[in-house]
């Protein structure tokens, strides 16, 4: 390879998106490739064959037993306005299982608190990025949080909701500020996925770019039962 390439992953109808941009800003400031990959494997085999350096993605990785993260807690402190975009993070207890029912039942059990529907929605590729994650593959495929990695780029939290027109011109505003001119990228979203997927894959790859730096923000970092750290990076 002659360019150094990072990643950004958010969960989309069709799989994942998947932006790649230069790991350095001094290589360049666009953005490489914005395509949709149906499972993380794909991803992960990027990582050790070294086409990608590094890869941040918008899905919990290292769940609780019991209490809430304390990276959820402070990433909802840091967002605000924005704090219910934060899911908190499944107790591992609720993978296990099928129904919707059955998951609340788990989470009761462990925390004493039920599933939101939008979290027990996006359990099954909670379960497709916890089946393939270790501690050492989580040194190159770590989590993000989108809202959270926008108001580190941005300096404050987003006003507006993402799906709205006002909030998708201040978060494409802020990206451009990373990226350049994002037009092209932006015009039309690949097959399977919706524009607010490719602006939270595109945050992804910013937080890979700092992560690679070393100029990252931290949130958390105690281990779970597997050894998987608890963290967000932005």
């Amino acid at each position: 390879m002659t360019e150094r390439v990072v990643g950004g992953l958010d969960g989309c109808r069709a799989g994942w998106v998947l932006v790649t941009v230069p790991a350095d800003e001094a290589a360049g400031a666009g953005v490489l490739d914005v395509s949709v990959v149906a499972n993380v494997d794909t991803v992960r085999t990027d990582l050790e064959a070294g086409r990608l350096v590094a890869a941040a993605i918008d899905i919990p990785i290292g769940l609780p037993s019991r209490v809430p993260r304390p990276c959820d807690r402070e990433a909802r402190r840091l967002l605000g306005p924005r704090r219910s975009s934060v899911f908190p993070a499944p107790v591992r207890s609720a993978l296990a299982v099928g129904t919707y029912a059955q998951s609340c039942a788990a989470s009761r059990r462990a925390c004493g608190r039920a599933l939101s529907r939008q979290l027990y929605n996006i359990l099954p590729k909670i379960r497709e990025v916890d089946a393939l994650q270790s501690p050492d593959l989580q040194a190159q495929l770590f989590e993000m949080h989108p809202e959270l990695s926008f108001t580190v780029l941005a300096g404050a939290p987003m006003r507006s909701n993402k799906r709205t027109a006002d909030g998708r011109a201040e978060r494409v505003s802020a990206l451009c500020t990373a990226f350049g001119d994002l037009s092209q990228v932006l015009g039309t979203p690949p097959a399977g996925a919706k524009p607010d997927d490719v602006l939270d894959a595109l945050v992804g790859a910013w937080s890979a770019r700092r992560f690679v730096a070393r100029r990252h923000l931290r949130l958390g970092g105690e281990l779970d039962r597997r050894g998987l750290r608890m963290e967000i990076i932005a």
